[in-house]
């Protein structure tokens, strides 16, 4: 592979994708810099003040995002038959890494949860990086259901349980249950018997329903969505702060880098809650074009798995579309006070390594599907001789 390809805007061969594809790349890149940008804001105060460098977590942000681009030129330009052929191997890697993380003294412990390992000095979150990889695996199952025997059926919803309950067991709930919605809902796009999803979904209900029986947490989360201002000192006070946050950007928002709630006020502004400082910044107006964004990719997100040529090809379209555009509007409805509050964080925005690698992997992944399903190859005729 020419290296050129490894960096965006050298990479020619951009020209000659199909109109989903060159949109999609762009689009991408604008919600990565757009990332960046409000994520410069919202983590100057933090970072001045624990690390006494007001760029320390940008500049670790732009060195994520710099790898995770190397990933996505490696990916949109790689055959996806190829990439579905060794996804195992990923699932199996990154599965074995969750169960890691629940070992005492291997797994790093953090806000009273075990979600991080590290290798050498370099932290990292399987629970976010197995996502795009779940995509590609339960595309590939899905769409051969009715060709596969029962034993390797039910030894890939084996794989899958595991990754889900290693998850839930860190505990979070929050991307256990994104993991749980994209796999069903790649089900039901496949066209598996209702029997079965109705099955699974009634089993992913008790199973949430169990978490936060026993996680007395969660409970209280629940209890401060429907009335934060009941505790506003402790369970409530993320909420009120970030209802603050949003109500504080009013239509046109306070500008960029004048954020008061980022001060210090507002907790987690850099990861969970960095949607509040869009909003307060960039106020009614900026929000309502940052969900007309996601829109639009989710529009084009569906144009591609429509236009799939491969069945296998279309799921993995949907799945990454329900990925990226599910957790991001879950996101700015946690924010906004429209769901309970969960710790995931806004694809591309929210500060941390493997979030932002497993984004660029996913977008890279949609994109190889929209160039395969609109790029036929052509195949000379041999001219016969006689």
């Amino acid at each position: 592979m020419n290296l050129r390809r490894l960096i965006p805007f050298f990479d020619k061969s951009v020209s000659n994708w199909s109109i989903e594809a060159r949109l999609l790349h762009w689009l991408t890149f604008v919600w990565l810099c757009v990332g960046l940008i409000v994520l410069f804001s919202a983590s100057y105060a933090v970072a001045d003040g624990r690390q006494h460098d007001g760029l320390y977590y940008f500049k670790r942000q732009l060195m994520w995002a710099s790898v995770g681009i190397i990933f996505f030129q490696l990916i949109v330009n790689l055959s996806l038959r190829l990439i579905l052929r060794s996804s195992h191997w990923f699932i199996f890697i990154l599965l074995g890494l969750i169960l890691a993380t629940l070992i005492p003294g291997l797994g790093a412990r953090a806000l009273g949860a075990s979600r991080w390992i590290n290798l050498g000095p370099i932290p990292i979150q399987p629970s976010e990086l197995v996502k795009p990889f779940l995509v590609l695996q339960s595309a590939r199952l899905f769409s051969q259901w009715d060709k596969l025997n029962w034993r390797l059926i039910f030894a890939w919803l084996s794989v899958f349980c595991l990754i889900i309950l290693g998850i839930l067991a860190q505990p979070n709930l929050s991307t256990t249950a994104l993991c749980g919605m994209t796999l069903w809902l790649i089900a039901l796009a496949a066209g598996l018997p209702y029997k079965y999803l109705g099955g699974t979904a009634l089993g992913g209900m008790f199973l949430a329903l169990f978490s936060i029986s026993v996680k007395e947490y969660q409970r209280r989360r629940i209890m401060s969505f429907i009335n934060p201002w009941a505790d506003p000192t402790t369970n409530g006070y993320q909420l009120i702060q970030s209802l603050l946050a949003v109500g504080s950007g009013g239509t046109l928002g306070s500008g960029f880098g004048f954020s008061q709630q980022k001060l210090l006020y507002l907790p987690i502004q850099d990861t969970d809650f960095i949607f509040s400082v869009f909003a307060e910044e960039f106020g009614f107006a900026g929000s309502i074009v940052l969900l007309l964004m996601f829109i639009c990719y989710a529009t084009l997100g569906l144009r591609v798995a429509l236009k799939a040529t491969k069945s296998a090809h279309g799921l993995v379209a949907i799945g990454i579309t329900i990925l990226m555009v599910g957790q991001s509007l879950i996101h700015v409805a946690v924010a906004s006070g429209a769901l309970p509050t969960t710790g995931l964080p806004l694809p591309m925005f929210s500060y941390g390594g493997s979030s932002m690698i497993s984004s660029l992997v996913s977008a890279a992944l949609l994109i190889r599907v929209a160039r395969e399903s609109s790029e036929a190859e052509v195949v000379p005729l041999r001219r016969k001789t006689h």
